[in-house]
């Protein structure tokens, strides 16, 4: 749509670009073809493009994937994006990008993001969108040029700060190219910037609790001229101490350390209770026979490799709305990498009982403690379905706030009950085999 076509829409829904919406739309051809082609959509993908107005970056990408779901709030332009590309077979959604429930899009098995973000509400967007776990695998977006500037940054520049560092720790950001006020109408009083953000690879940083690394880095950059162990109140003995690991001064400021750095600081200040847990080949379990009854204790590789009968235990957190925690495993795992799995859930240590398995587990992998006693909702014997394990399987509430760490855990969020039973109805290839059985006979028990 060029500028004559642009004037003629506005004037015909009598619609006046909205500085709160932060609408200013992308009047050339060559540049909105050259943005879309930049997500590489192919027939197979799922895309929702953020804020698409009057569909400059929606026709190139019509026809060309599986599923296209657009986001407006304006309700003008989402009824002329109905009218004009439902026809195609285009979702459109007439809302808030910034309230926008992400979480039936994991069933697509990973989405592709696209949108010319508005500086308003643009950080929000990207944090509903990307922040961890997120159903996004790939994004290109278009933000103003000084906030792209603060997503790349590097240290020791202006520009480095918190916005960068809680982007960069789940993505590499890429500026791709800046574009001037001319292609778009009303022209904006700033140069834009075209980004694209990809995963960063699990094993890129080392292990580390993202809530803990997260809450570090803004403290850290609370008063960002002073020197960094005041801003983290620590003392100057124990500061010499602590950064001198992280090859430092005692007298670093926040903008001088890198990403690494960042991580590292962060498991010094705040260890999570499973970062000092020895590798899970060295445990030891029971092994049991087929009435649950002790046999021996062997090494976890052996018991696994020989299929040999063992104890566990699954655990379901549920808040005040019903919904159920689920975990994203750690790629480090030996079992189900990768996985969604329970709020938490491992192995009967010997000589521990079920209940007290499923209080240490919480402990160790989500750092919460339960409020009041655990509900027992269902008890699985061994079988394939189960990994070998006799399962006890407990309903908690939550005390606390869950933080995990990548030793154990990638991250996880909250999911109704009836969103998990379609989605593993439909990908059972996202989850652990025991969190599907677990859940299925928890479900079974309601009913």
């Amino acid at each position: 749509m060029n500028l004559s076509e642009l004037q003629t829409q506005l004037k015909r829904l009598d619609l006046t670009p909205s500085r709160k919406l932060g609408q200013s739309f992308l009047v050339d051809e060559n540049i909105a073809a050259w943005i879309a082609a930049q997500l590489q959509v192919t027939p197979d993908d799922c895309v929702i493009e953020i804020g698409p107005g009057f569909g400059a970056l929606t026709r190139h990408l019509a026809g060309k994937c599986r599923r296209l779901i657009l986001v407006e709030a304006d309700g003008r332009l989402a009824r002329f994006l109905q009218e004009t590309y439902g026809p195609l077979g285009v979702e459109v959604v007439h809302g808030d990008a910034t309230a926008y429930d992400v979480r039936p899009l994991f069933l697509e098995g990973g989405v592709k993001f696209i949108g010319n973000l508005p500086y308003s509400v643009g950080n929000a967007i990207l944090s509903r969108f990307l922040d961890s776990p997120s159903p996004v695998r790939s994004a290109i977006v278009m933000v103003q040029k000084e906030v792209g500037d603060r997503f790349v940054a590097v240290p020791r520049t202006k520009d480095y700060g918190v916005l960068g560092l809680m982007l960069q720790e789940r993505w590499r950001v890429t500026a791709l190219r800046t574009v001037g006020p001319e292609p778009f109408h009303p022209r904006p009083a700033v140069d834009s910037t075209i980004l694209r953000f990809d995963p960063r690879p699990p094993d890129d940083l080392p292990p580390h609790s993202p809530e803990v690394f997260r809450s570090v880095v803004k403290q850290g950059f609370s008063q960002r001229r002073k020197q960094l162990h005041n801003n983290l109140q620590i003392g100057k003995e124990n500061a010499a101490e602590i950064f001198s690991v992280l090859d430092c001064q005692a007298s670093v400021r926040a903008e001088e350390l890198s990403l690494p750095q960042w991580v590292r600081l962060s498991n010094l200040l705040d260890p999570h209770p499973c970062g000092d847990l020895p590798p899970s080949a060295d445990e030891s379990l029971e092994v049991v026979t087929e009435n649950d009854e002790v046999s021996g204790v062997l090494p976890r590789r052996e018991v696994h490799q020989k299929k040999l009968r063992h104890r566990a235990v699954h655990v379901f957190l549920q808040n005040k709305s019903g919904e159920i925690y689920l975990q994203l495993r750690s790629h480090l795992k030996d079992t189900h990498p990768g996985k969604w799995d329970s709020s938490a859930s491992g192995h009967v240590d010997p000589g521990e009982t079920y209940d007290d398995c499923a209080v240490r587990e919480l402990w160790e992998e989500l750092w919460v403690r339960p409020r009041g006693d655990l509900t027992r909702v269902a008890r699985l014997s061994a079988s394939a379905a189960t990994d070998d394990e006799f399962i006890e399987v407990f309903l908690a509430e939550t005390k606390g706030k869950i933080r995990v760490h990548g030793k154990e855990i990638d991250s996880g969020r909250w999911f109704a009950p009836e969103q998990i039973e379609e989605w593993i109805e439909k990908r059972p290839q996202d989850f652990a085999t025991g969190c599907i059985t677990c859940f299925q006979a928890w479900r079974a028990g309601l009913r």
